[in-house]
């Protein structure tokens, strides 16, 4: 889909975007099941869980399952950009020394392809999780289904590279994706000039956000809407750090339109700053936790769809809207009131230290005041 000069350009962001390990088994061309985790050997065993929140799932599901209720959603996007949290794989050479090791069969790469997603960033602590044979299978898989992806490579001038998306004539959208150890990614996993491996920060420092600078000035032209992913954090907490904020604030300072962050299990802070969003961690979007008992006061069964209205020629924001959804039997469905309702309050009350303020609308979405 394609914005015109005029009209604004909607961007769909969200979260992780995990579909192995359990969702591949359901798909239909589960790969091999084995897991190498301290608790867990068999990736059907968190289908089972699910199952026993949830009752059956009935396979093999459609590739469009787990999309649910979001496919429809989805239309308003001109722009669909997810971090793809998992290998796409066939390699039983799992990274030893993690616990925890996400794979997808090639074959059911379909289950990405349905919803017509724009962009995979790929700078994130699983997409080696099967090394370096399952990083370059997965890059082939992705070029094979015609998905752009970005934050990884073959090496450091691959991994560097931006997705670049054509709008109306002579405007673009530039997606760049990097990855912080803060939220997991092993040193070794970086790109060089002779490896393959992530596009990975040094630091969160002046420094780094200037050389981000200098890298978008060697591919951004006078009317591109310039979009930088990063895999920053735990998974568990909403702090946001004074060092995440600076630079979040340098890149926009620098000519970066929107910062969208990730890597939390569930929603963070969001900030405007010049008019520019920040989304300081877009929690999860499809995962197979369902049935996981820890941390429930966080409610990681809530997922957000981020849509966010930039205007072509300012690239500042026009709108921002968010659509509540929850993940039951490994599908997003709409969500009742009540849901919607403890989101709003939860992003309003993480809202205050940056003076955003979110109103629920009649159909349960959240759109940002101004």
């Amino acid at each position: 889909m394609q914005a015109n000069g005029s009209k604004p350009i909607c961007i769909f962001l969200c979260g992780d975007v995990m579909t192995g390990r359990g969702i591949d088994q359901l798909l239909p061309h589960p790969g091999n099941p084995t897991l190498h985790e301290p608790c867990v050997l068999d990736a059907r065993f968190y289908v089972e869980l699910a199952e026993r929140v949830s009752g059956p799932i009935v396979r093999p599901l459609d590739p469009a399952y787990i999309w649910g209720d979001a496919l429809d959603e989805l239309q308003r996007a001109n722009v669909r950009i997810v971090n793809l949290e998992t290998s796409i794989t066939t390699s039983d050479r799992f990274w030893r020394g993690k616990e925890i090791h996400y794979r997808m069969h090639p074959r059911n790469v379909e289950c990405l392809k349905v919803a017509h997603v724009d962009c995979c960033c790929l700078a994130n602590n699983h997409v080696l999780d099967w090394g370096r044979a399952g990083l370059l299978e997965t890059l082939e898989t992705l070029d094979g289904a015609g998905l752009p992806h970005a934050g990884a490579g073959r090496d450091l001038a691959e991994a560097v590279v931006p997705v670049i998306l054509p709008m109306a004539p002579g405007r673009r959208v530039l997606i760049f994706a990097f990855g912080s150890t803060s939220s997991g990614i092993p040193a070794d996993w970086a790109a060089t000039s002779d490896r393959s491996g992530v596009n990975l920060l040094d630091g969160l420092c002046d420094e780094t956000a200037r050389r981000i600078g200098e890298l978008i000035a060697q591919h951004k032209r006078m009317d591109d809407l310039v979009i930088v992913s990063i895999h920053w954090g735990g998974n568990w907490g909403y702090d946001v750090t004074d060092r995440e904020i600076r630079f979040a604030h340098r890149l926009i300072d620098d000519g970066v339109d929107v910062v969208h962050g990730h890597s939390s299990h569930h929603v963070k802070a969001i900030e405007i700053y010049r008019d520019r969003p920040i989304f300081y961690g877009c929690g999860d979007f499809i995962d197979d936790y369902e049935g996981i008992n820890a941390h429930e006061s966080f409610r990681a069964d809530l997922r957000l769809m981020y849509f966010v209205a930039m205007d072509p020629q300012s690239r500042k924001l026009i709108e921002l809207r968010l659509v509540p959804l929850r993940s039951t039997k490994l599908r997003l469905t709409r969500v009742l009131r009540p849901d919607a309702e403890w989101l709003h309050d939860l992003l309003n009350r993480l809202g205050n230290r940056f003076s955003t303020h979110l109103q629920l609308m009649n159909d349960s979405s959240l759109a940002l005041k101004r």
